[in-house]
């Protein structure tokens, strides 16, 4: 008996410190800090928008086709292959382009060899009415000899400056032949990706066919198809927002109106500038996006950043901090603002809303700033206004 007592007793001590420690520890565990991130609440110009579907159209979108008819010796690019600007995309059998060339080169040759007999002939009648001319006091000239050596001195020079002529329409023939074998090769007429074939190795082509299809992948802009009575706000330099399928959001620039109306729809197109930047994905032509066109004019109003928003028992609640402690407000909103969104009561600009770590906050418990330096920063700059623009 004596013996298990003293077994026990360690036991109970043990149990009894550990009972303790939970007392005296746990209410410093209750008051330790929350670790959270906060944005500031903003005034901020805002304008009403309307979402407006359009599509991303390329710079340049066309077919590479062939100069020269022929059979196609070689095919090098397939379909979804990016190529650069004067890259060879196929290329024709030369053969008889080669022979052509051989054949009028021997021609320019035959026309360069008759020139220089035509040149020959001139200079002799030349010579002959020289020295004809200089008998005229001897009567064993006469004056029809004199004007026979002219006559064929003046066709002498007729048959010269007609070898000429046709010297250089041989040498003509020899660059057009040369032309035709160049451009045997079908080169990419401006950097892109390869959407289309039209022709595979062995098929005859005539001067003219398209051989693959080419879409220009960079620069693309975005065409929206806006209500007239909606392009007030849309001046060359108008700055809008985009949103594509993915979910991203982009900033672009009105680039120009087209003048030209659809009399069904009451629209008319409008090319934007877009910068993609991150986040964009992989895009493509004739891709879908939505252009967030201005509804009316710009009004100022206190915005929050989306993730400061929690709903607790059906009413919208932002938690502040204050005094490194966190604070509720319930607050009334109004209309997005890209990644913000209005508040109509509840906070005042310059307020710091918790964005990160506000799911499980509780009016009171002690906060700290994740990004507190970036906080301390920013309040030593001058106030922004931004606008959704």
């Amino acid at each position: 008996m004596n013996n298990s007592h003293s077994h026990s007793r360690p036991l109970l001590r043990a149990g009894v410190a550990g009972l303790l420690f939970l007392l005296v520890c746990a209410p410093a565990a209750a008051q330790r800090a929350s670790l959270v991130t906060v944005d500031a609440v903003n005034a901020q110009a805002f304008a009403q928008t309307l979402p407006v579907v359009g599509r991303l159209v390329a710079p340049q979108m066309g077919a590479a086709t062939t100069r020269v008819s022929g059979t196609l010796a070689s095919m090098r690019v397939r379909v979804g292959e990016k190529v650069e600007k004067g890259q060879v995309l196929a290329s024709i059998d030369t053969e008889a382009l080669e022979l052509q060339l051989a054949l009028v080169r021997a021609r320019a040759a035959m026309a360069s060899a008759g020139l220089k007999t035509a040149q020959a002939e001139l200079k002799l009648a030349e010579q002959e009415v020289a020295r004809l001319s200089g008998l005229t006091s001897s009567a064993a000239v006469s004056k029809a000899a004199i004007d026979d050596a002219r006559q064929r001195h003046a066709i002498a020079t007729a048959k010269a400056s007609e070898a000429v002529a046709a010297l250089r329409a041989r040498q003509a023939e020899v660059k057009l032949a040369q032309l035709d074998v160049k451009y045997a090769e079908i080169k990419a007429p401006f950097a892109g990706a390869v959407t289309e074939r039209f022709a595979d190795a062995g098929g005859y082509l005539r001067s003219g066919d398209a051989v693959v299809q080419l879409v220009a992948a960079s620069n693309l802009e975005l065409e929206a198809a806006v209500p007239a009575e909606r392009l007030g706000g849309l001046d060359a330099g108008a700055k809008v927002e985009i949103a594509l399928d993915n979910g991203s959001r982009h900033r672009a620039i009105a680039r120009a109106v087209v003048p030209e109306e659809d009399a069904r729809t009451r629209t008319r197109r409008v090319r934007f500038s877009v910068d993609f930047g991150a986040g964009a994905g992989l895009l493509a032509a004739e891709q879908s996006a939505t252009v967030f066109i201005p509804a009316g004019a710009p009004r100022e109003i206190v915005s929050v950043h989306k993730d400061a928003i929690v709903r607790r028992g059906g009413d919208h609640v932002v938690f502040v901090v204050e005094k490194d402690a966190a604070a509720i407000r319930s607050v009334r909103v109004g209309a997005e603002s890209g990644e913000r969104i209005e508040v109509l009561r509840g906070l005042v600009p310059g307020e710091l809303a918790v964005v990160r770590g506000n799911e499980r906050l509780q009016p009171g418990q002690k906060v700290r700033l994740a990004n507190a330096k970036a906080v301390a920063k920013a309040e030593k700059k001058p106030a922004k206004k931004t606008g959704a623009e």
